[in-house]
């Protein structure tokens, strides 16, 4: 026998997530669906384990305008016709009766043609209290004909009714009381919806809260926060904080991780014996685990900090600021905060991304986050900037030759992400030209808890699925690396044999082997280019201390063209295996993130190709 279940749905920003986990305790799994992003959240009911809960994304309509929204509902439509399913919970928003009454009636009339309960759950009461403002749920349960409760899933008012008239069993919802001549309940079409926004318009004028108090006290905080000159203070300073929780706040914590898979290794590898064994558990398992849980601290606290911004409303108003300079490029505004988070690490920004609902929109904006200059390139910029350009200072001292570099490296990889957005953009014209629309949501403050608890579920989400597929490929590195003679000469192993067959692809870039399995091995880590190079050059320890691996380098007379060369080779190429991984998983392509590692390196050579050409130009 089939659990029972009941389905949760609602329009976006109608606090329908925030009543799921308040309803669920946050203890749930995510159903993907193939083909396109699109989650579908199933627990168990605090107080009624026998039943599930099923969210579905949030839409404006049963009439879907965009791909995720046709999903989400062909999905509502076929489970209605589960006999499991006994109820169907539509939550509305009690501040904007209007807007969700339309998406309500749409619901009441397809449960009504197959005879499934409907509860109406009009949340956020707690900010009617607040502005000292009432609705009339008797009223509107009585005109729609189903029950209407009135709740908070910040506070968990109302919460325990909601499970109490779930745990009976409910009739389905009846014919209701003010239904026009024409019943529009039951008729369907373009007519028939037409009649169902005024009548939304009416039963919200007669059951609702006046809107207008509501309006003229978000309208006072949207004059600020969307000002020309205050709202352009505020988005930096909110940027500014974000930017540091992603890149300075976590790193705290990532030492940590770092520094307890180090000491669980140096634990446990006393107890191994010499040889394959001790070294496949030293270089590969634990530095496989290390790989994808150092991202853990920055995955949680990037989710943590972008739903505060998003709970107390003001993520809808920093997509709309950052809207019109992006879509001249494709992009929409709300994939500035993925971009933005691709400067820390390319795995939270692709996390990021899924707040975009057009797929086209989302689609440019995986293309733009691997080429925004993350945190994994710096050791890399770092040695070929401190092998190929002085230490000098310019101004008076204020700037320094390599701070400048560093500074233009920064901003090329931003310039060129939006370059192949943009370019990409037009050269795919696409039917999907959704329009850019932002529901400006009522500021309030974060509730904390349920944040938290999904940093954590999103943190644990990325150990369980990303981590697999990024310990498998270190695995297979490792293995590459050190047979076949066991780790003695890594110019000799499988991997070097790689670098030396593929040394024609780098000879037109002035560089040898030596650097061409430096760049495979990078597709580990990018990180881990400088400390492969310096294994080959004889360098122990160079990831910690560079000047050795800097001086031999410089030896060995590497030119100006070929370093500059390198730089903007790892500036453009795609070849951490966690932003495959992540990518393919998120995308649901593993087609798409193959396509774009190939076309990217491509790129990367053909730049860095035409960079050392004219750098010959000038030595």
């Amino acid at each position: 026998m089939r659990v029972p279940s009941v389905l949760l749905v609602g329009t976006p920003n109608s606090g329908k997530t925030a009543l799921f986990n308040r309803l669920t305790g946050l203890n749930h799994r995510v159903a993907n669906y193939p083909g396109i992003t699109v989650d579908l959240s199933v627990g168990k009911l605090a107080g009624l384990p026998d039943s599930d809960l099923v969210d579905f994304p949030g839409t404006y309509s049963l009439r879907p305008i965009s791909e995720e929204e046709r999903v989400a509902v062909a999905h509502f439509e076929q489970s209605l016709s589960d006999e499991s399913v006994k109820h169907v919970l539509c939550v509305i928003d009690a501040t904007r009766l209007e807007k969700s009454l339309f998406f309500c009636l749409q619901v009441i009339r397809a449960c009504q043609q197959v005879g499934r309960a409907v509860m109406v759950v009009a949340n956020m009461s707690d900010i009617l209290q607040r502005h000292r403002l009432t609705m009339n749920a008797s009223g509107l349960s009585e005109a729609l004909g189903v029950p209407v409760i009135l709740a908070s899933a910040r506070t968990g008012e109302g919460l325990d009714v909601v499970i109490e008239a779930l745990s009976e069993p409910s009739p389905p919802s009846k014919q209701s009381t003010v239904a026009q001549p024409s019943d529009v309940l039951a008729s369907e079409g373009n007519a028939a919806d037409s009649a169902l926004y005024e009548r939304a318009h009416r039963l919200a004028e007669q059951f609702g809260a006046p809107s207008d108090v509501l309006l003229q006290s978000q309208s006072r905080l949207d004059r600020f926060f969307l000002g020309s000159l205050t709202g352009g203070l505020a988005f930096s300073l909110v940027m500014l904080v974000l930017f540091q929780s992603i890149f300075t706040w976590s790193a705290p914590a990532m030492d940590a991780v770092e520094s307890a898979v180090i000491g669980a290794g140096v634990w446990v590898l006393p107890f191994l014996p010499e040889g394959v064994p001790r070294d496949f558990t030293a270089d590969a398992l634990f530095s496989g685990i290390g790989a994808f849980l150092v991202f853990v601290p920055q995955i949680f606290v990037l989710t943590f900090v972008i739903g505060l911004l998003e709970d107390s409303g003001y993520l809808a108003r920093a997509a709309v600021i950052c809207h019109k300079p992006l879509r001249f490029f494709g992009l929409s505004g709300k994939s500035f905060i993925p971009m933005l988070s691709g400067v820390a690490c390319a795995i939270p920004a692709i996390y990021a991304a899924r707040s975009i609902e057009s797929p086209r929109a989302r689609f440019l904006t995986y293309l733009a986050i691997p080429l925004m200059p993350c945190s994994a390139r710096l050791p890399v910029y770092t040695l070929l900037i401190a092998i190929f350009i002085p230490r000098e200072t310019v101004l008076g001292g204020l700037f320094g030759w390599q701070g400048l570099t560093l500074f233009g490296i920064y901003v090329f990889g931003m310039v060129a992400g939006l370059a192949i957005a943009g370019l990409v953009n037009r050269l795919t014209p696409s039917e999907d030209q959704m329009p850019f629309m932002m529901e400006l949501p009522a500021y309030r403050l974060p509730a904390l808890v349920p944040i938290v608890r999904k940093s954590v579920q999103r943190a644990k989400h990325f150990v369980t699925k990303a981590g697999v597929v990024i310990l498998s490929v270190t695995i297979v590195i490792w293995i590459l690396g050190y047979f076949p003679n066991q780790g003695a000469d890594l110019g000799a192993s499988w991997l070097g044999m790689a670098g030396q067959w593929i040394e024609p692809v780098f000879q037109p870039l002035g560089l040898d082997w030596r650097y061409g399995v430096a760049i495979v091995s990078a597709f580990l880590a990018r990180e881990v280019f400088v400390g492969t190079l310096g294994t080959i050059m004889g360098i122990e320890g160079a990831e910690d201390n560079i000047l050795p691996l800097v001086e031999q380098v410089q030896a060995s007379a590497l030119p100006l063209g070929s370093g500059l060369a390198l730089l903007v080779f790892f500036a453009i190429a795609l070849q951490c295996v966690s932003t495959v991984a992540i990518l393919a998983r998120e995308a649901q392509s593993w087609r798409l993130a193959l396509r774009m590692v190939v076309g990217y390196l491509i790129v990367a050579w053909v730049a860095a190709w035409m960079t050392f050409q004219v750098a010959g130009l000038w030595s």
